[in-house]
């Protein structure tokens, strides 16, 4: 992955954002609920729908809605498909190389892991997660078996069939479907702490747009609407700021 990002970076000198025409490609995967997912309707919506046409609001920006598939979500950012990436990633050192970061909208929260059975082997056995994440990354080094997928509601199916022992990913991806499957499913083992927060990628070379959405989520923090969207989408006990 590392690889891939590094020579996608190359490419960002030929990728700029054109603030003239104050329109913004928001790139989302849509499939990672309740961050971001496609409705009934075909569109994009979620936590991130719904911050990203506020902080436009605030940033005078006119967004315009792009998805991608997680696995080349950075590398389609660098290449110029769209300006900025805001789809439940999180900041970490590796990525802060190859793209920029906006101040984080989501405060850092944990990671967990999910399985059928309270005996499951979450430690040392097969784990599921999704490609190109954190908790992939952690579970590749922990000493069980990383089995990855595309998307995250494949790291699900994985348990649900008997593929995988336990699924690992963020736990406010998590808890609803916990919450969906009536029982078949159930939180298992340690939540782990992971990554910088949540934060929206940017080419290095955006600096402007950096600081035009810098300033709306400042905002959003300082008047407490960042706050309500929180508790909106993820509930009472949502990390705050």
């Amino acid at each position: 992955m590392k690889t891939t990002l590094m020579m996608s970076a190359a490419l960002a000198v030929t990728a700029g954002f054109a603030m003239a025409d104050g329109v913004v490609r928001m790139g989302t995967e849509g499939a990672y609920p309740p961050y971001n997912y496609i409705d009934d309707n075909g569109e994009v919506a979620g936590f991130e729908r719904e911050l990203g046409d506020e902080l436009c609001a605030r940033a005078e920006l006119t967004c315009e809605w792009v998805t991608n598939d997680w696995d080349s979500i950075i590398p389609n950012l660098v290449s110029g498909n769209y300006d900025v990436i805001i789809a439940g990633m999180s900041i970490t050192a590796e990525r802060d190389e190859v793209i920029d970061f906006t101040q984080d909208y989501y405060p850092p929260t944990a990671s967990a892991y999910v399985a059928a059975s309270a005996d499951a082997d979450w430690a040392a056995g097969t784990i599921s997660a999704q490609t190109a994440t954190i908790q992939a990354a952690y579970i590749a080094e922990s000493g069980a078996s990383l089995l990855e997928f595309a998307t995250a509601d494949e790291t699900v199916a994985a348990v649900q069939n008997g593929e995988a022992d336990a699924v690992f990913a963020d736990y406010d991806y998590l808890a609803p479907v916990v919450e969906a499957s009536g029982g078949a499913l159930q939180f298992v083992g340690d939540s782990v702490p992971l990554g910088g927060g949540v934060g929206m990628g940017i080419r290095e070379s955006d600096s402007e747009l950096k600081d035009k959405f810098n300033a709306a989520i400042t905002a959003m923090k300082e008047d407490g609407t960042l706050n309500a969207l929180l508790v909106k989408w993820f509930g009472e006990e949502a990390p705050q700021y």
